[in-house]
């Protein structure tokens, strides 16, 4: 498999702060990938600097093997890459439809002032009918639960066409039902797609099951990377910093905090 990734020493600040320290990873096409540890571990700041942001103060990172330290090739890159954030923040106000949000995640590729397409009104299609959010494609999108606008910020970041997709804690703040439907249309997607998919999590039970392997990143460093099933306590323990049960049961894995 070619690496689609590759990372070698990298350190990078963020606000003033060293956010991710001498980082090295290589990441092969159709890899899912689940980048896990507690808050401020700097796995926000990883995604952000494979997709061309961030201040790198050493090191290199390379995208499809090209420096992203190269203006010239960062435009290139990220329009290759899909990105979807913890929420969308949508106004409630705001006019515009499902289907013109996901038409967002084309403007990439057609250009800022260009106007979209056949094939582009094609592509959001089957995207909003691969994230089941066809039948309120023309619903404003600050009508929507918290867990729809979700499955449209995955649909927006698709119909991008990407080669990597990043996903940055794509349950945070929804109830127990829409956590477990993102992860289970996450699922899906990558079982239908290969496509190349970094998630960054803090739960482990928040994985899907068609992910198998998992880096551990703690204080900017990567700790550990691994399949999921050679995860241990003790190393959990030290990476949350707090006592940890490790439970595991139909392919799922879960952390619960041992209290006193």
């Amino acid at each position: 498999m070619p690496k689609v990734i590759r990372i070698e020493n990298l350190s990078v600040s963020y606000r003033e702060k060293v956010a991710l320290q001498h980082v090295s990873l290589s990441i092969d096409e159709g890899t899912f990938l689940a980048v896990i540890g507690p808050n401020g571990a700097g796995k926000t700041t990883l995604l952000t600097a494979i997709n061309g942001l961030g201040k790198i103060m050493e090191g290199k990172i390379k995208v499809f093997g090209k420096a992203l330290d190269r203006p010239a090739n960062l435009c290139q890159i990220r329009r290759e890459i899909g990105y979807v954030p913890q929420g969308l923040s949508i106004d409630p106000k705001f006019p515009g439809s499902v289907q013109d949000v996901v038409m967002m995640g084309r403007v990439g590729k057609i250009g800022l002032f260009r106007q979209p397409g056949a094939e582009d009104y094609q592509i959001v299609e089957e995207v909003m009918e691969l994230v089941e959010i066809s039948e309120f494609k023309k619903r404003p999108i600050g009508h929507l639960s918290g867990g729809e606008q979700q499955k449209v910020a995955i649909a927006r970041a698709l119909a991008q066409r990407p080669r990597i997709i990043l996903m940055d804690e794509p349950t945070a703040n929804l109830d127990l039902r829409s956590q477990r439907n993102i992860v289970g249309l996450i699922d899906r997607i990558y079982r239908e797609t290969h496509l190349t998919t970094i998630l960054v999590t803090h739960l482990l039970n928040h994985i899907p099951g068609s992910c198998k392997e998992v880096v551990l990143m703690k204080e900017g460093k990567i700790l550990w990377r691994g399949e999921k099933e050679n995860l241990n306590e003790g190393l959990l323990s030290y990476v949350y910093g707090c006592p940890v049960e490790l439970v595991k049961k139909e392919n799922r894995i879960s952390v619960d905090p041992k209290w006193d």
